[in-house]
């Protein structure tokens, strides 16, 4: 699962002047359009139909969009080449794309443009948390925050680094910085959410994702994260309600349906157990924790199961 944290491009964080209107101008209808991007990304997750979604019909918008945004953006950079701030929003679409080398490179740009960038340390410090060089995230994210004491996104960022290497008061302190900073901010609150989860403190990790699906309910991964929790506390109910949202919306997602298989299996309904770690299964025939469940369930291969 992505690990919460977000690019920052489309929204000006530190805007430099530009040379011209119209470069300001084409470079204010290309966040714009990364706005967009980023709310197909969003639809995207919304998908109910089960199976394998139709690469063609649902990347294509996202594919086309995130082009023309590089198309402008090359333009911009072609024109003023000292723009730091166009150098970042590239970066951010070729790392929402999974271009990591070709973002990191506009990153390194864009810093070298200004050296106090704070948005731009901490979009680079994502590509390396992203890309497993925690220890370099962790300096970028302490340089946006030296710059910038106020700026959330690289406290989060930062939570996220303290959190995947075993520093988990320093990953609360963070994760709470982040959030008297800005409370609206779903991926702190989730994030926060999983350090709590790891802790075993199940109501504070349930409060969390709860209130990370209040701000956008578009997070599946909260769903999944809140269902573990739910779980963990017997309260198979709502584990159950959770992870339907969660397998309707991303079919491909392992662990969601094994998880549903056992939240069912807890509620004595066998054959709905049954049919989530079949759906588990056709997506990994190797996964044990799902032969595991179908067996205990009595599942025989080759039968049909309901699933909902």
């Amino acid at each position: 699962m992505r690990d919460g944290a977000e690019f920052v491009g489309a929204g000006c964080y530190r805007c430099l002047p530009m040379k011209d209107q119209a470069a300001k101008a084409k470079l204010t209808r290309t966040a714009g359009r990364l706005s967009l991007a980023a709310a197909l990304v969003l639809g995207l997750g919304g998908c109910t139909t089960l199976g394998k979604p139709n690469a063609t019909s649902q990347e294509a918008p996202l594919r086309d969009t995130s082009q023309a945004n590089l198309t402008s953006l090359s333009e911009i950079i072609d024109t003023h080449p000292d723009d730091p701030q166009a150098y970042n929003m590239r970066g951010t679409v070729y790392g929402e794309a999974g271009r990591t080398e070709q973002a990191l490179a506009d990153f390194n740009k864009a810093i070298s443009l200004d050296p106090n960038y704070a948005q731009a340390y901490a979009n680079r410090a994502l590509i390396y948390r992203k890309t497993g060089r925690l220890d370099l995230a962790l300096t970028d994210d302490n340089k946006a925050l030296t710059i910038d004491a106020s700026y959330a996104p690289a406290y989060l960022g930062r939570g996220i680094v303290n959190r995947e290497q075993g520093r988990k008061n320093q990953a609360l302190d963070d994760f709470n910085k982040a959030i008297s900073l800005r409370p609206d901010n779903a991926e702190a609150y989730y994030n926060r959410g999983l350090l709590y989860q790891s802790e075993r403190q199940h109501s504070f990790a349930i409060d969390d994702f709860s209130t990370a699906l209040g701000l956008t309910n578009q997070n599946y991964d909260a769903y999944v994260a809140r269902a573990l929790s739910y779980l963990a506390i017997a309260d198979n109910k709502s584990a159950a309600q959770d992870l339907d949202v969660a397998v309707q919306s991303d079919p491909l997602n392992l662990r969601a349906w094994t998880s549903r298989g056992l939240a069912y299996e807890r509620l004595g309904q066998k054959d709905k157990a049954a049919g989530s770690y079949a759906k588990a299964l056709n997506i990994n025939d190797k996964y044990q924790p799902a032969k595991d469940g179908f067996a205990r369930v009595g599942g025989r291969i080759g039968q049909t199961y309901p699933t909902f």
